[in-house]
């Protein structure tokens, strides 16, 4: 199985999902969307097969997109997108890509509905919340 992540390295939940994928014994093509940047249709049609609008996929804290003018409900799709375009930190994270579907895995759990197989449990979130009990079953999602 084929495995991607568009990761953050500085995000817990982005590392926290990572983890979870290597644990499960993958080898994700990792993708360093902060440093490569991203490019028109291939961040539309990731929304389009995580069935997100841009505005749904608006990274709004830890962001420029308050001072960006970006939150006012009357901001463009395409404004949206020529933003994430120029700022990647607006497009929130992590989103993975795996012959399942393609999810932006927040909460992180949302991962586990993309893998075939899961870490060894326990396995806990990156708040420290169990989300694999030590009998590999999904507590939490």
């Amino acid at each position: 199985m084929t495995v991607t992540i568009y990761h953050n390295p500085d995000c817990g939940t982005s590392r926290n999902v990572l983890a979870v994928i290597e644990a499960a014994g993958y080898t994700p093509r990792v993708i360093p969307y902060l440093s490569v940047g991203w490019q028109r249709e291939p961040l539309l049609t990731l929304f389009a097969e995580a069935g997100l609008t841009p505005r749904q996929a608006l990274r709004e804290s830890k962001s420029p997109a308050a001072e960006l003018g970006l939150l006012d409900p009357g901001v463009s799709d395409e404004a949206l997108i020529e933003a994430m375009l120029t700022h990647p930190i607006l497009v929130n994270r992590p989103f993975v890509v795996t012959p399942k579907g393609t999810r932006l895995c927040r909460p992180s759990e949302v991962v586990l509905d993309l893998l075939e197989r899961w870490p060894a449990g326990p396995f806990r979130k990156e708040d420290g919340a169990l989300m694999i009990d030590a009998s590999g079953n999904r507590i939490i999602g």
